[in-house]
């Protein structure tokens, strides 16, 4: 049953006149917005919690007076729209609610944090704090990998911050429209990578689905277009469908008494195009567009046997696929989901996904955290809950110890390791059962059990046999480890690990043993430098940087281990003082410069290739194109500054777009295409089929030279009746490579048509 909505207290309400805004306009429009805030709340407000809502938003409604948003909206609606969405979407609290109203005060205007403290106390202002971007962040090289790390991070001071910061994502995706393009992709990118993984392990399935569709919109519109009019075209008949299923299962869960809803739920379109990516086969042989969700009413004592009982009535009524059933109920996921998923042949034999629930199952499913946390005080709850808790400890336990200050290298493990999708249970020689990604070794469930297992492991039983430790673990082995306290980790670890904690622990030992390293390479140095009599201290940063070591402790290391030649610094150094200074080497002779009118000299010809418009001006940039996307006129593109090869154009939606636009924005420039120009684009495509015998290879190239393209590169091998053809062509535009990949799909022994991406 659900709550009715009580409107809080009159402390949080209030008056048109006595808000501060920037013009008369505004009032209406910010009033509306808020009063909208209010009405979500559904549980009465205490008269501290109504005033501290009412202080923030005066508070920040001020602070904002003079700024706007892209689309010229007041600024102040945003942090409303934030507040909302903690509250009727994600399920948080007034404390959420009011961080909300205030995570961009910090940021963006004079309010300080202990203004924030002195307000509204210390645990809002940490909140806040969270919330509040790195200061200084552009100078900061790797500015948009340390935000992102210092979210992640926030996980140890309150889990809200990450939960506020996903409402903040979600409003800015469905405002997105106002940006840029080129920031209209970098933040595409960061969400796919972080948000929507992260959303994924706090269970937010709504959250997550949005984020992957929007961000499939921005970097694939075309796709996203041609896969939702597909849907929509084909929306009647898989109704109908839906029907023809669910008829059968109601009147047989109805007759068995049990209370339940039974319904088809469309499946994303992000899933949708991620299965004809990964299967390599066109919509109209993607059969489970949809699943069947079963949804049981019952206490929570009878869950498990009432869903079970659900199961063996859609079996009896269709044949199952025993391969593809799927226990999370025994034993859920680690963000805590709970649900039997079967596959079955159903009507006109077509396989069909079954989803089999609970009402608490289905809540906890779509709204993660916090629902998850409305159920942990009930009777019977506390083991399921600790699964949940189990990956949120050990998350915060590879955030506490991570001490590498290397924001790129922290966001590449977590969002890599701790962010998996797949998982495997494996169990200790007493039978406990722990959860790690799929490609997890033993020596990540050494460091799963505790860090000086991990650093101490020198050999595994797994499944009562002798093991390396760098094995593969499987689904259900049970592993025991052998440690010897005499065992060190080394460098190669690091390739035989796949969790953030297992590599965090190694790398932290290896710096350790470093550091006693540089101590006996400190010794070797100071003797040297008395030879010179100049002191250690004031000379070992000029010696680091003239030997081209990041910092002083690799280099002393180095000298110990040996690396470092130290024996002729009196040939290239001499003492001024109590410094050295390079002895400047004999001025080398100076190459003949080429001759820049000669032909054969290669340079940048504005008007030898298309015209590429960078950051709004033509010809500022030399740029050349990238090898791993190949764009083609007409393609969206955006340019990448290199620290090598100069500006590269890349595609918006290249498989390297999002390690680039996530890790290094501040390289990425806006890009649009220019004059056009008759220029040909050398363009590799794979074509799929099936294997009618000769004449295949004919019938491809003839259908592609009669449209006038030609045709740089040709390969094709078969296997079992299904042949697979690499072509390069060269082509214009990107509308010759439409209307050469629409010819080919023509053929109806041809399967699937797509440009192809360097590996």
């Amino acid at each position: 049953m659900h709550q009715q909505v009580i409107v809080p207290p009159k402390e949080a309400e209030v008056e048109a006149q006595d808000l501060k805004v920037m013009n008369e306009e505004d009032r209406p429009i910010i009033i509306q917005a808020y009063r909208n805030l209010l009405r979500t709340i559904k549980t009465p407000l205490n008269e501290a919690d109504a005033k501290a809502i009412r202080a923030a938003f005066e508070l920040a409604t001020e602070a904002h007076m003079m700024q706007r948003r892209k689309s010229g909206e007041p600024y102040i609606t945003h942090p409303i729209e934030v507040a909302r969405i903690c509250v009727e979407e994600l399920g948080l609290g007034p404390t959420a609610v009011i961080c909300a109203l205030l995570h961009d005060v910090v940021e963006d205007t004079p309010t300080t944090l202990q203004d924030i403290n002195d307000q509204f106390g210390n645990k809002i202002m940490r909140i806040v704090d969270g919330l509040t971007k790195l200061d200084g962040l552009h100078e900061s090289e790797n500015a948009q990998a340390e935000n992102l790390s210092k979210v992640l991070k926030a996980i140890i001071v309150d889990v809200r911050v990450v939960l506020i910061k996903m409402a903040d994502r979600l409003h800015n995706l469905r405002t997105i429209k106002s940006m840029p393009r080129h920031k209209q992709l970098k933040i595409a990118a960061e969400t796919a990578n972080i948000y929507a993984q992260l959303a994924h392990r706090l269970g937010l399935n709504r959250v997550k689905t949005e984020f992957q569709d929007t961000c499939m919109k921005i970097t694939h519109p075309e796709e996203y277009q041609e896969i939702a009019r597909k849907l929509s075209e084909t929306k009647r008949a898989r109704e109908a469908f839906i029907h023809k299923f669910t008829d059968p299962v109601e009147a047989a869960l109805q007759e068995a008494g049990i209370q339940a809803r039974v319904y088809g739920r469309a499946k994303s379109i992000y899933s949708i195009w991620n299965k004809i990516r990964n299967k390599g086969v066109p919509f109209e042989e993607i059969y489970d567009l949809f699943a069947i969700r079963i949804i049981i009413k019952t206490p929570l004592q009878t869950e498990k046997m009432m869903c079970w009982q659900a199961y063996s009535l859609v079996t009896d009524i269709f044949k199952p696929l025993p391969e593809r059933l799927k226990d999370w109920i025994t034993t859920p996921k680690a963000n805590g989901y709970e649900s039997l998923h079967t596959t079955v042949i159903g009507p006109e034999g077509r396989f069909v996904e079954v989803q089999i629930r609970t009402d608490r199952m289905e809540e906890i499913a779509e709204g993660g955290f916090a629902a998850h946390w409305k159920y942990k005080g009930i009777k019977g709850f506390g083991e399921r809950a600790k699964t949940f808790e189990h990956w949120l400890n050990d998350v915060r336990e590879t955030l506490e110890n991570d001490t590498t200050g290397n924001a790129v290298e922290f966001l590449a493990d977590f969002q890599s390791n701790n962010l998996f999708t797949e998982e495997i249970h494996v169990f200790t020689p007493k039978g406990e059962m722990k959860i790690l990604p799929e490609g997890a070794t033993a020596l990540d469930f050494a460091f799963g059990i505790h860090s000086d297992v991990g650093c101490q492991c020198r050999s595994v039983l797994i499944n009562n046999r002798v093991a390396p430790i760098f094995t593969v673990l499987k689904n259900s082995d049970q592993i025991k480890i052998v440690t010897d306290k005499n065992q060190k980790p080394s460098e190669d670890w690091l390739k035989h690990v796949v969790t953030a904690k297992a590599k965090t622990r190694i790398r932290a030992a290896l710096r350790e043993e470093k550091r006693v390293r540089a101590e006996y390479g400190k010794e070797i140095l100071e003797r040297k430098l008395r030879s010179f009599r100049v002191p250690l201290e004031e000379n070992i940063d000029f010696l680091t940087r003239c030997f081209n070591f990041p910092d002083r402790t690799e280099f002393l290391s180095a000298i110990q281990a040996d690396q470092v030649d130290i024996t002729g610094l009196n040939k290239r150094f001499r003492a001024e003082g109590i410094r050295l200074v390079e002895i400047e080497p004999e001025a080398p002779q100076l190459p003949t410069l080429p001759d820049p009118n000669k032909a054969s000299n290669k340079g940048f010809k504005p008007g030898s290739r298309p015209e590429v418009i960078i950051n709004g001006e033509a010809g500022a940039y030399p740029y050349s194109f990238a090898t791993c996307c190949t764009p083609v006129q007409g393609d969206p593109i955006f340019a990448f500054i290199t620290t090598k090869d100069g500006v590269k154009v890349h595609r918006s939606n290249c498989q390297n777009a999002g390690n680039m636009l996530t890790n290094y924005g501040y390289r990425v420039l806006n890009a649009d295409w220019g004059i056009a120009v008759k220029s040909e684009f050398v363009v590799p495509i794979v074509v799929t089929g099936i294997d009618t015998g000769p004449g295949v290879i004919n019938r491809l190239t003839d259908r592609i030279y009669n449209l006038g393209i030609n045709i740089r590169a040709f390969s094709i091998e078969g296997e079992g009746g299904y042949f697979l053809g690499n072509i390069t062509l060269l082509v214009k535009n990107t509308d010759e490579l439409n209307q050469a990949m629409t010819a080919l799909r023509a053929f109806d022994w041809v399967k699937n048509v797509v440009r192809k991406e360097a590996m």
